[in-house]
């Protein structure tokens, strides 16, 4: 999928990268005299030490500091902040604090470097710039489009309580919707959203009457890697945008590999016996899809565990890019509080209710990991996104080269602490290096 459109409104505001190698070795002595045929490989000195560039990047974490009565405390300075990563303590080189929307630069971070292909959307005056940016990520592929008018007021509610004048915000989409709108400042192209959103995921008895491979259903698994596929291209771009907290409000009914596996087997198990057969041999259906889908083939729950260990992975994949990137995902469940299944898709309950639990937990990890929030199984979407509002409004974000000596140690967890008393903090815990380019 084409995401041009939405990396190339999004500012550059890159670091510089700063590459530091060891002395040179000193120049190899020269070799003996080579025998006929033979070929002698030039003398190793001892004293040699292999070259290793460092890049060192400037880390940045959100930090949101409330006092006891959970007010945002904004009157913090510096040295008020303690950062420390894997328990040692980092100096803070950048403070930037965000208060009502509108930007203060406390301890200026060094210039950005310009780079050439990316597309600056029209600048407001200073006082106007709210310093937030949303991407609204509507994975419309995993959406049901019965639930096409919950979403739409979604929007509108988002369009009305989250986005202000003066914020920056995107929209992407990852299925029919066709949906992809650069970072723009004007509020009124939400409407163009509103009408053009529609739900396309797949119905129950799609998932189950669908192929299947041995990863479970083929449709499902390809749905979840576009999914993921394209929000990890959103994070990697973003990543270029500093000193700002960049939120990506993760509109999606979540995930599950191997949804309704014990119904699935059922099915598959009577397909091969013949109904027939069984009302023949007055046998019950249930008691059969009991016996035969969950022993008669090991495999079945088998390739289970291993759906969940393949989701698993790729939410962690996910969530260690969007800390790289400093990225909150804020999850909403359009759904909200989920009863039982509609009556025509002849569900077991127990089969839905874990698809239920699985999906919206997915959604659960994504925003617990990434310091966001994660609205699922609850209707009253107006507070939820009065919190979210508040929470990208108010914050501040501190900027330090690490000193962790460790290169191959590529998690690394960040505290923040203040030195003031009574005071929490809301900050990531976590942030993953990228693996260095593979040799050719």
């Amino acid at each position: 999928m084409n995401l041009n459109t939405v990396r190339g409104g999004i500012l550059a505001c890159l670091l510089a990268s700063v590459a530091l190698g060891a002395q040179s070795p000193p120049a190899q002595k020269p070799a003996d005299q080579a025998l006929p045929g033979q070929q002698v490989r030039p003398a190793q000195d001892p004293q040699a030490k292999p070259t290793f560039v460092v890049s060192i990047d400037m880390v940045t974490t959100d930090v949101i500091p409330r006092d006891s009565r959970g007010q945002f405390v904004a009157d913090l300075k510096q040295e008020d902040f303690e950062v420390f990563e894997d328990g040692v303590r980092q100096e803070i080189v950048a403070m930037v604090m965000s208060h009502g929307g509108r930007l203060f630069n406390q301890l200026a971070p060094p210039p950005p470097v310009a780079r050439e292909g990316i597309i600056l959307p029209q600048m407001r005056p200073t006082n106007d710039a709210a310093g937030r940016i949303f991407i609204l990520y509507i994975d419309d592929l995993h959406l049901d489009f019965r639930n096409t008018g919950r979403l739409r007021d979604l929007i509108k509610k988002i369009a009305k309580t989250l986005i202000h004048e003066g914020d920056l915000f995107g929209v992407q989409t990852t299925g029919p919707s066709s949906i992809a709108m650069d970072l723009t400042y004007d509020r009124r192209r939400l409407d163009e959203v509103v009408k053009r959103i529609s739900g396309g995921g797949l119905r129950p008895k799609e998932i189950i009457e669908g192929p299947t491979g041995q990863e479970g259903p083929s449709e499902v698994r390809y749905r979840a890697n576009v999914a993921f596929q394209t929000a990890y291209d959103l994070v990697s771009a973003l990543e270029k945008v500093r000193d700002r907290r960049k939120s990506l409000i993760y509109i999606s009914e979540g995930y599950d590999f191997n949804p309704f596996q014990k119904t699935r087997a059922g099915e598959d198990v009577l397909s091969q016996m013949g109904r027939s057969q069984n009302r023949t041999q007055g046998s019950d259906p249930q008691q059969g899809q009991d016996q035969q889908g969950e022993y008669a083939d090991p495999w079945q729950k088998r390739g289970g565990d291993w759906a969940d260990a393949d989701l698993a992975a790729q939410l962690s994949d996910l969530t260690r890019a969007a800390n790289r990137a400093n990225v909150s995902f804020y999850t909403i469940d359009p759904r909200g509080l989920t009863a039982m299944p509609d009556l025509d898709e002849n569900l077991d309950p127990v089969d839905w209710m874990d698809y239920i639990r699985k999906s919206t937990d997915s959604l659960r990890v994504l925003a617990e990991l990434t310091g966001g929030v994660a609205v699922v199984s609850q209707n009253d979407f107006d507070r939820a996104l009065k919190r979210i509002d508040a929470e990208t409004s108010d914050y501040y974000v501190l900027g330090y080269h690490s000193t962790n000596p460790d290169p191959l140690r590529r998690t690394r967890e960040i505290t923040v602490t203040v030195k003031r008393p009574d005071i929490s903090v809301q900050a990531r815990r976590y942030y993953t290096l990228k693996r260095p380019p593979r040799a050719k």
